[in-house]
């Protein structure tokens, strides 16, 4: 039977690490590429590119415009880059309201301001009527690494741990209650927001900070299975000390999610040396964007490239890689 593209396979788990070890790095595999992180890194440089796909366009907290700068901006500052530049390619439906379109762009300057970055070039083009969905934008942006910062899971050790900026799950449970009509306190929005200056922050704190990364697709439980699998370290986290409104806990046992595989826009997960981990954790928490970080877990040498987490009444239960096909066009 032929093998066809699935929507599990842009969702970021199983199905897309498949995709991309099966099918792209065969072919297109090189140095830079194969270290699989947030961006590239070249040089004093880093640059990355993501597309955006999100359905609805406009969600409580933002829209596609937003989540498409804050997107690539937090993905060079997970590279331990400051952000600099950015481009903007749209893909506009035939029909698409210019009304809306003008939000989006409004969107887009406001989070570039507040992140200090400018867009610089960018292409538009226009598809027929029922072909585009109304609007898909592709963005890619350059940033200078911060001297001494070397952001990469070979550096991650037995011992260091790992801290998560924030509440989990908030822009997933936003965007399933605008998909599902869920009724939820205006408090639940996407948390989707520009995280460099607080990844610049930390590291002005403790340069030596290992590994950088923002769970998205596929949430916390995705990105502690690639690093744990490309460390070749155990990772386990503590269930209670994982920061869940109890209002997305409740969109979970409603549709019968994970938590852990829930995407999100506006969090980092940071792996560090021990003796940091509280002064890290003091200055996130000084950042707006990181007022309710927690230290989750550690890195173990037991059980290399496995999750594992500590629940409520003591037990330990192995968290696997997402298939992916738990939200589609979630960014």
């Amino acid at each position: 039977m032929e093998k066809k593209i699935l929507a599990a396979h842009g969702a970021g788990g199983k199905f897309s690490a498949d995709l991309l070890h099966e099918t792209i790095l065969p072919e297109l595999g090189n140095e830079i590429l194969n270290e699989l992180h947030d961006g590239a890194k070249i040089g004093n440089l880093a640059f990355t590119t993501d597309s955006y796909v999100v359905r609805p366009i406009f969600f409580r907290g933002g829209n596609i415009g937003k989540i498409a700068v804050c997107g690539t901006v937090n993905d060079l500052a997970m590279t331990g880059a400051v952000p600099k530049y950015l481009s903007a390619g749209v893909i506009l439906e035939e029909g698409f309201p210019i009304d809306d379109l003008k939000k989006i762009v409004h969107s887009v300057k406001l989070a570039a301001d507040e992140a200090g970055v400018k867009i610089v070039t960018g292409d538009t083009k226009v598809v027929g009527k029922g072909q585009a969905d109304g609007i898909f934008i592709n963005t890619a942006g350059i940033g200078e690494i911060i001297e001494g910062v070397n952001i990469s899971p070979k550096s991650v050790k037995a011992g260091m741990k790992i801290l998560i900026s924030g509440f989990v799950g908030d822009h997933a449970a936003a965007i399933l209650s605008a998909r599902h009509g869920l009724e939820l306190p205006e408090n639940i929005k996407s948390d989707c927001a520009p995280l460099a200056g607080m990844i610049r922050e930390i590291l002005e704190v403790e340069p030596k900070i290992s590994m950088l990364r923002d769970p998205t697709r596929g949430g916390v439980a995705a990105v502690l299975n690639e690093i744990a699998a490309a460390a070749n370290v155990g990772i386990l986290i503590d269930e209670n000390k994982i920061p869940v409104r109890p209002e997305v806990r409740g969109v979970c046992d409603i549709l019968g999610f994970d938590v852990l595989e829930l995407a999100n826009e506006g969090k980092c997960i940071a792996i560090v040396p021990p003796e940091s981990a509280e002064k890290i954790l003091e200055t996130m928490r000084k950042n707006v964007y990181g007022e309710n970080a927690e230290i989750i877990g550690e890195v173990t040498e037991n059980s290399p490239g496995k999750v594992g987490l500590k629940t409520e009444i003591g037990t330990i239960r192995i968290v696997d890689m997402p298939l992916g096909n738990l939200v589609p066009r979630i960014c």
